[in-house]
Order: structure tokens, then C-alpha cells, then sequence
């Protein structure tokens, strides 16, 4: 009745709920009433309270093992990732969903696949065989994934991405809104001839331009086509593209607002600029975007950008499958877009005269 008791070994000198029971003056049961959640109705406050000071005394925790037998749950959530060691934002995702995992009682336990398939159904599978309460898998860069097998065996969340098949619900930054937001920078400070600098064709890169053009669109403002230069995600192709749109134009002719895919992009747009002789934000205004740690406030000037909510994805996945916990049922399939904020640095001024 009391639920399963903790095994020490012999001479290890931690604390048990025996123990807090003869402290306390209460049988085993009252206390395993307390730990398991179960003591409204059964004990009165003030045994519940000298059984807890009893615990603290002694330095007593549940063993969240057999707590975990006697709940059928071990505490603790998987998260898979496809690259954890390379991305300059992993860690902002996993500081969300590790304390927010914490706040309920729940750890974390990460592996990083790598971006092998064959890994990543490896890994599900070792979570599985450690029986872990749900899994969040999360991609470090905003893309449709193949969902790795054994994800449907649990509750499951996806982060940063969306599922090919549709099956699992997701959480993924608003991209396009993030575009207006850029977009709406530039124009509130009076620019009118404005460029977009880098991205491919992959989804940020579409729904960070469509919603840059829907707000320039609201205000009758159209980019000419050569002023949106797909050069990639890097600060080489930020320079190429920053000299293209800018170099040999005269003044009156050339942007005065440049929206970069990304904060390397913005870096390389920054440097061109500064070897043509634009001053940043005199006469040029540079939006960035990720807001990316350690590079985006030392750049010179610091680099106004529009944040991913990395950390509030980690978080947001985590409570997805903390509630299915709870209520054994896995969320809809549906797609939750979390806002992108802007951090406002020095990198955007009003739009020159001229």
C-alpha cells in the first residue's frame, strides 16, 4: 500500500521514507501519501507539515525511480536534435525546454543525431527502450523533416520544423510576420527604396520575403527585382549582395534600408558598406535577423535584428508534452507560430533627405 520503497546500499548513508516515518512519528504509508502526491484527504495538514520537516531535516528526496514505477512515468523527456554542436542557437532551445521540464519535475535527456537518419531512429528507439514520458525533436534550421520512426510510439512535439506527413504538432517561429516586422522598421523611420540581402530558396528565406513585400505592399511600396539578391546565409554572400545593390549607384539611386536574411548576411552588408564609404545608419539602415548571440551586438553598429524565439520554442515544446503527460493525449497536429521580437540596437535611422 505504501507504494515501492528505496533500496539503499548497505553503509551508503542516504536517507529513506523509513526514515522520515520514524522521525516524523508517522507510518511508511503517510509519508509515500506525501511524496506521491495523495495526502489532500488522506493526512492533516500538520502531519503533512512535520513529515516535510522531518524530510528536510534528514536530506530525504524521492527516488524519482521508484516514483517513476508506482506513476508508470520515469520523469524525464527526450529531446532529439540534428545539430546541437554546430548551431550558434541550440542552446537557447534547450535552456527552454530544460527549465521548463525542471519547473515540473522532468530532466532532459538530448542526443544530437547529427542529421542522420539512421541515427535519429536510433535514438528514438533508445529513448523508448529507457521509457522516457515524451520526446520534443527539434531542428536547428526551419525546414519540412521526415518524422523518425517511433516519434508516433510517444508523445511527441517537433521544434523549429514541421513534419513532412503532417502528423505531429509543431512549434516554429512566425516567419512571415517576422518579415513584416523587419519591414515595418525601415518604414516607420521614413525609407522607401529598400532591399532584401540573401537567403536560398528554403521556407525562412520564402516566408521571411513574403512578409517583408506584404508590408511594403500595404504601404505602395514595390522592391525592384534586382534588389532582392538570393546570395545565401553567410557574411561573403551578405558582401556580395550589399556591393551589388549598392556600389556605383549614386546616392538618390541606391537603397537607404537593406533587410539581411540573416546576422551574418547583415555583417557582410555592414562591411561593404563601409568600403564604399556609407555610413550605417547615416546613409544606410541595416535590419538583421536571428538576433544571433555573441555576433549581432558587436558588430559595428551594433545590429538591430529580428530575434528567433528559440528559447520560447524549447519552452513551448516542452509544456506541449508536459500537458499530454498529463492528460495521456497527444495534441492535435497542428502549427504554433511564436512571435519574432525585435532587439533594437544601432543599425537603423531615419531615412536620408536626399
Amino acid at each position: 500500500m505504501g507504494g515501492t520503497e528505496e533500496k539503499q546500499p548497505a553503509g551508503s548513508g542516504r536517507p529513506t521514507s523509513r526514515d522520515v516515518a520514524r522521525l516524523a512519528g508517522v507510518s511508511h504509508t503517510a509519508v509515500s501519501f506525501v511524496f506521491n502526491g495523495r495526502a489532500e484527504g488522506n493526512l492533516s495538514p500538520a502531519t503533512q507539515e512535520r513529515i516535510r520537516q522531518a524530510a528536510a531535516q534528514l536530506g530525504y528526496r524521492p527516488d524519482p525511480v521508484a516514483r517513476g514505477l508506482r506513476r508508470r512515468r520515469t520523469a524525464v523527456i527526450g529531446l532529439v536534435t540534428d545539430e546541437i554542436a554546430s548551431s550558434p542557437f541550440a542552446g537557447r532551445l534547450l535552456r527552454g525546454a530544460m527549465e521548463t521540464a525542471w519547473d515540473s519535475d522532468h530532466l532532459v535527456l538530448t542526443i544530437d543525431s547529427g542529421g542522420d537518419p539512421a541515427k535519429e531512429d536510433a535514438a528514438v528507439a533508445e529513448l523508448l527502450d529507457r521509457r522516457v514520458d515524451g520526446i520534443i525533436y527539434a531542428a536547428m534550421s526551419l525546414r519540412r523533416v521526415r518524422v523518425p520512426e517511433g516519434l508516433h510510439r510517444t508523445h511527441s512535439v517537433l521544434a523549429n520544423c514541421l513534419p513532412e506527413d503532417d502528423s505531429l504538432p509543431a512549434v516554429i517561429p512566425a516567419e512571415r510576420a517576422g518579415g513584416r516586422t523587419a519591414a515595418r522598421l525601415l518604414l516607420d523611420q521614413g525609407h522607401r527604396r529598400v532591399a532584401m540581402v540573401g537567403g536560398q530558396d528554403d521556407l525562412a528565406s520564402v516566408d521571411r520575403l513574403r512578409g517583408f513585400r506584404d508590408a511594403l505592399r500595404a504601404e505602395g511600396v514595390t522592391v525592384p527585382k534586382e534588389w532582392v539578391v538570393r546570395t545565401g546565409g553567410e557574411i561573403a554572400g551578405g558582401y556580395e549582395g550589399a556591393t551589388r545593390v549598392l556600389d556605383g549607384a549614386p546616392a538618390d539611386r541606391r537603397p537607404t534600408g537593406i533587410f539581411c536574411y540573416n546576422d551574418r548576411v547583415a555583417a557582410g552588408v555592414l562591411h561593404a558598406a563601409t568600403r564604399l564609404g556609407i555610413t550605417v545608419p547615416g546613409d544606410l539602415s541595416v535590419v538583421g535577423y536571428d538576433d544571433q548571440e555573441h555576433m549581432a551586438e558587436f558588430l559595428t553598429p551594433p545590429l538591430t535584428s529580428v530575434a528567433l524565439p528559440h528559447r520560447a520554442m524549447g519552452d513551448a515544446a516542452a509544456r506541449l508534452v508536459l500537458g499530454a503527460i498529463d492528460t495521456g493525449r497527444t495534441p492535435p497536429a497542428t502549427v504554433r507560430r511564436l512571435a519574432c521580437p525585435v532587439i533594437s540596437r544601432a543599425s537603423v535611422g531615419p531615412a536620408p533627405s536626399r
